[in-house]
């Protein structure tokens, strides 16, 4: 079991990351089949599927406001998905990205304390570098969706840490979850259902444990060992794991601005990790 501390905190917002972006390369071939709204409701559905099964949450276990934290993660975490795909289809995704970060950007330089405001003004600045958003178009349906995923990113983060402090383990996400495949259900899923076939129900389900079960839990236990200004931080690392995988792998090389960025989100990261330890909290279930 890793220990209470931020730099064990750092390295489950990583690994959350990796595995985010390990499940966005395989899902590139299911989004040429069924869109990228239906791979959000594949992941989400089945997701929420894997922790009901997994966990098997007891509601009558939970407090109300507990329970009620977890429902509205549950809409936050979909809106969140759904919002974002939305955005990517109509911006670059440089352009979305940048915008979609303002969400932890914004929780972080509001709940920091003062002496740790710096980093995610450093992280900001990366961002911009590695996205380099001035260079897409402007879609204003694209942009209000982008930033409609940022405020529910920043509820996200809010929202798992109060979830993670009330509930211990991993059922408070084993409700919210299927609450956010019911969302995705609702709003994807009668549009893709006829398209969909047992060869991509499995890969659904591989996906699913990629992103998001992985990576939403790591962050759960991250964020019962960070703050919320560092997690909101750490997660400006991520653009920056997505230029190097694609440098490593698909050999796209990154230009003097990408490089930047990399050196500081990297050094705000550092910052974040030295300045965002949490004191410990005792979950009420």
């Amino acid at each position: 079991m890793l220990p209470s501390t931020p730099r064990a905190g750092a390295v489950l917002a990583v690994g959350a990351m990796l595995s985010v972006q390990l499940g966005l390369a395989v899902s590139v071939s299911l989004a040429n089949q069924i869109g990228p709204a239906g791979v959000a409701w594949l992941r989400l559905a089945w997701a929420g599927v894997l922790l009901l099964v997994l966990v098997r949450p007891r509601p009558s276990a939970f407090r109300r406001p507990a329970l009620l934290a977890c429902a509205v993660l549950g809409f936050a975490t979909a809106g969140m998905t759904i919002l974002f795909m939305v955005a990517a289809t109509r911006l670059p995704l440089g352009t979305a990205s940048a915008l979609e970060f303002l969400g932890p950007l914004t929780v972080a330089i509001v709940r920091g304390r003062s002496g740790a405001r710096a980093w995610p003004v450093l992280a900001a600045a990366g961002v911009v570098l590695l996205t380099q958003p001035w260079q897409g178009g402007t879609d204003l349906v694209g942009v209000g969706c982008a930033l409609a995923a940022a405020a529910c990113w920043g509820a996200y983060i809010v929202l798992t840490q109060r979830v993670g402090d009330e509930v211990s383990g991993l059922r408070g996400l084993a409700v919210s979850m299927p609450v956010a495949g019911l969302v995705a259900t609702v709003v994807h899923g009668p549009a893709v259902a006829d398209q969909v076939t047992w060869p991509l129900l499995l890969a659904g389900l591989g996906l699913a444990v990629l992103v998001p079960v992985v990576p939403f839990s790591l962050e759960m236990m991250a964020l019962r060992r960070l703050t919320t200004s560092a997690f909101g931080t750490l997660m400006s690392l991520e653009p920056a794991i997505a230029l190097v995988l694609g440098l490593i792998v698909l050999h796209q090389a990154p230009n003097l601005a990408a490089v930047a960025g990399i050196a500081f989100v990297v050094a705000a990261g550092v910052g974040a990790e030295r300045t965002g330890a949490r004191e410990p909290v005792k979950t009420a279930v």
